[in-house]
């Protein structure tokens, strides 16, 4: 039986594009994991696609995982398999346009067919303390990177 693992996940950015960061929290039975990271020049929807993919990333084997995200993107891509419809387009949108952030979609669909993932949409900035530690994590690793490059 895969191992059942609850995942937060979240992206931010200082300007939209920017300096961005992103956080995630694993959890596996009693026990807690967070990772964050940053990048100097980045979009707010690649940091939520970047949190999912490195949280995915820190599991070594097949798992049943049920990620949050605040992210209506990432839940909707997967849970109204715009995703699917977009591989099968030759990636491209609805209205013919080449869908952006291709290369973070393909890591996210390989994990999908290794993980048995549930995405589900949680209220951003809200009452969810793991949702609200993601945002904590993403903002905390721009704000540490800031006060590198002053």
């Amino acid at each position: 039986m895969d191992k059942k693992i609850t995942i937060y996940t979240d992206g931010a950015c200082s300007g939209n594009p920017g300096p961005g960061g992103w956080g995630a929290v694993l959890i596996y039975k009693q026990k807690q994991k967070e990772l964050s990271g940053y990048e100097p020049e980045t979009t707010n929807n690649r940091m939520e696609l970047t949190a999912a993919i490195r949280a995915l990333d820190a599991l070594k084997e097949p798992c049943e995982v049920a990620l949050y995200t605040d992210s209506a993107y990432l839940c909707r891509a997967f849970n109204e398999k715009w995703v699917y419809n977009w591989m099968r387009n030759g990636w491209k949108t609805s209205a013919k346009a080449p869908v952006e952030n291709r290369a973070l979609w393909e890591a996210l669909l390989k994990h999908a067919s290794y993980h048995n993932i549930r995405w589900i949409k949680v209220k951003g900035h809200s009452d969810n303390p793991y949702n609200n530690r993601c945002d904590q994590l993403a903002t905390g690793a721009i704000k540490a990177h800031a006060k590198k490059g002053s």
